[in-house]
């Protein structure tokens, strides 16, 4: 990165405005807490502020009267203006609702990426980085009989591992080899969460500058037409539309659905430990 990209970032990007500011503390825990642990997408303005205000009273209670003086619904349009909160209303309703932005999900992870871990796998993100590269060069290859090859190795070697199953040779995960996935099944799941609300800002500010093309369209309702259609093929075929696709196939699909949910089951009694950690 350059200089002048960073400088700008500091100065500008509200990620890193959030991490500057003098009551960040209070911003990533009660933002934290409501919209990434509890995973909240919407929440009206005034269950928000009930639960702001009873941290405030906690807060002031603890390190002194003060500390924080403004009321609940002040710190929230501070936050609003800041770029860490939306303030919307959503549709058939007469009540402000909030959801926090891409910046918190953001500013969060790197602050949590600081703690200390007692347990750091490695072997998963090994094994995760080899497997995308099997994926990325078996898609990318043009040659049938290579695939052919390839296809025909991995099945000589299920025939094999069902070979040495039979015969009752096979060995389970220890308890380290089972923490190490699931540490990484929760990263991977928390950073999809914060990915999602991303994806669904920059669609929102797509659709804006669509809206805003419109008010100030000067030509024929043909052209306004066109230009429309043509900025959602754009989107579509876009990378990030094209990975948004296949992304709600796979929550439309029943059977991937279903395998999901049972793969949960069947993991969840089986890693005490690591769950007692992430709790």
């Amino acid at each position: 990165m350059e200089y002048d990209e960073i400088d700008w970032l500091r100065r500008q990007d509200p990620a890193w405005r959030l991490l500057r500011a003098d009551h960040a503390p209070l911003v990533l825990r009660f933002l934290g807490q409501v919209f990434v642990d509890d995973n909240v997408r919407s929440i009206s303005g005034d269950r928000l502020a009930e639960r702001l205000d009873d941290m405030l009273f906690a807060l002031n209670d603890q390190y002194g009267e003060g500390t924080f003086p403004k009321s609940a619904r002040a710190y929230l349009g501070d936050w609003v203006d800041a770029g860490w909160l939306r303030r919307y209303y959503p549709p058939d309703s007469d009540e402000v609702h909030f959801d926090a932005t891409p910046a918190v999900e953001r500013a969060l992870a790197w602050v949590r990426s600081l703690q200390a871990r007692e347990f750091v796998g490695t072997e998963s993100r090994l094994n995760i980085a080899v497997d995308l590269l099997r994926q990325m060069a078996f898609g990318a290859e043009t040659d049938p009989d290579a695939r052919l090859e390839v296809l025909q190795r991995r099945r000589a070697e299920v025939d094999a591992e069902i070979a040495r199953v039979r015969a009752g040779d096979f060995t389970v995960l220890d308890d380290a080899a089972q923490r190490d996935r699931y540490q990484q099944f929760v990263a991977t799941a928390r950073s999809l969460l914060g990915d999602l609300r991303e994806v669904e800002d920059n669609f929102r500010a797509l659709d804006r500058r669509v809206r805003e093309r419109i008010a100030a369209w000067q030509g024929s309702k043909g052209e306004l037409l066109d230009e429309i259609v043509g900025s959602r093929q754009a989107i579509s075929g876009s990378d990030q539309g094209r990975s948004f696709d296949a992304f709600y196939d796979f929550l439309l699909s029943l059977r991937r659905q279903e395998e999901f949910t049972d793969l949960l089951e069947r993991v969840r009694p089986s890693t005490p430990s690591a769950m007692q950690t992430h709790a």
